[in-house]
């Protein structure tokens, strides 16, 4: 039987999906419940990460004290790197083994909580740094055995990673980027308070949301999980196993928000409700793609954030060139959903309806053209850079995107369209310039 406008599952593939999520508790004002909320896990000595930014902010003194003010040892970690790589992360972990904590708080943006991820991860089952790495940069591994508790707490509304098994970092011998998943790196609870972006300057606000935004419309693009394979056993299944009634519940909402509070939460801090909705919409990108998986434009994203020269973006530390994770991937969004808008047209035209594009009497044939200008169109309001070019790339670079992108199966594999080289090279090409 077909679920929920989802077809029939096809001969040899999967005929269920599974829904997973980490605690959440969302509101103004719920950081102070971080002391509470370990306590109650049986913590009594917890690590807690941050970074050298958000450790300077009344927010890291806040969730500091309540941890103290519930009678916890607290000893912190705030050399969390943005945009991790694999020397930060061994920095991190040799800190959590050296520290033997009964437990994790982390308090910042995606790289924060990556980076507490992977502490716990690799001080609780102590292995050779690529034996969990995805393949095929690195062995794969399965993870042998549940992580400590963790409890995330976010300061932007981006990443996800406070719902989510995945754990992303640079590693800068190769110049890609890669990553870990596993349902055990999920954090144990979420508390997401919107009070904590207050602070963000309106470069991170804009490239952080269009993470979100990325996360939502990959997800509901994403190959259907009846499409998918059937798993070996079905405790291997994959996080990310394709778009699902679940994940399409989060996406959907996530997009309509996005469409109405986006520019309003970068153009003004003092928007207070449009901050709040962000933050709402992050948490519910981050469960839909933590159970359907992202695609191409995330894929594209690790090429572009590993190979980058010079690019030094307003709004973030200027010691080392940076493209910014949500940037790195929306530069490429436009061209890849004009080129997989073949596969499932009504979705791509629904995803700009719900943005804010009129697609009224647009056609099939349309849904790529129409999508694809509401995404340029939100990037110039937000302040995106206009495609690759204005990162430092040029043609002469495809080759060695294309090279850096192509070993992310996992992602590429969840796109509604076969991502080969070839394709992978015009994307590229098409997404130099858009306006």
């Amino acid at each position: 039987m077909a679920c929920c406008e989802f077809p029939i599952p096809a001969e040899g593939c999967d005929g269920a999906f599974t829904v997973d999520a980490s605690r959440v508790t969302f509101g103004r004002g719920c950081l102070t419940e971080v002391g509470d909320r370990a306590r109650a896990l049986g913590l009594r000595r917890v690590a807690l990460f941050s970074d050298a930014t958000v450790s300077r902010l009344p927010v890291f003194a806040t969730t500091h004290g309540a941890l103290v003010a519930a009678g916890l040892d607290v000893i912190t970690y705030t050399d969390a790197h943005v945009e991790p790589t694999a020397a930060s992360f061994r920095d991190a972990a040799r800190f959590a083994q050296d520290a033997n904590p009964d437990g994790y708080v982390s308090l910042g943006g995606g790289s924060v909580i990556d980076t507490c991820k992977a502490a716990n991860l690799y001080a609780t089952h102590p292995a050779d740094f690529l034996a969990y790495v995805n393949k095929p940069i690195g062995e794969g591994k399965p993870v042998p055995g549940p992580l400590r508790p963790h409890i995330a707490c976010p300061t932007t509304a981006g990443t996800g990673s406070e719902v989510t098994g995945i754990t992303i970092f640079d590693l800068l011998s190769l110049k890609a980027k890669t990553g870990i998943a596993s349902p055990a790196l999920r954090p144990t609870e979420a508390l997401v308070d919107p009070d904590c972006t207050v602070s963000l300057p309106p470069e991170v606000v804009a490239s952080a949301g269009l993470d979100v935004l990325s996360h939502a419309l990959e997800s509901y693009t994403a190959k259907p999980y009846v499409f998918r394979s059937a798993p070996e056993r079905p405790s291997l299944r994959p996080m990310s196993q394709g778009a699902n009634p679940w994940s399409d519940l989060g996406c959907r909402e996530a997009l309509r928000l996005l469409g109405t509070y986006l520019e309003r939460a970068v153009n003004d801090a003092a928007d207070t409700e449009a901050r709040e909705q962000m933050m709402w919409a992050a948490t519910l990108a981050g469960i839909a793609f933590g159970n359907a998986g992202v695609h191409a434009p995330h894929g594209m994203a690790y090429a572009v954030a590993g190979l980058v020269r010079e690019f030094r973006p307003s709004g973030y530390p200027p010691d080392e060139p940076l493209v910014p994770h949500g940037m790195a991937v929306i530069v490429n969004a436009p061209s890849v959903f004009r080129f997989t808008a073949e596969a499932s047209p009504e979705r791509h035209l629904e995803g700009a309806r719900l943005l804010g594009a009129d697609t009224q009497g647009a056609m099939a044939e349309d849904a790529g053209e129409v999508l694809g200008d509401e995404l340029i169109r939100i990037m110039r309001a937000v302040g995106m850079p206009n495609g690759l070019s204005a990162v430092g790339y040029t043609d002469d670079d495809v080759t060695a995107l294309t090279q850096g992108a192509h070993p992310q199966q996992r992602l590429l594999q969840n796109a509604p369209r076969e991502m080969t080289k070839p394709v992978l090279a015009e994307l590229f090409r098409q997404a130099m310039r858009y306006w």
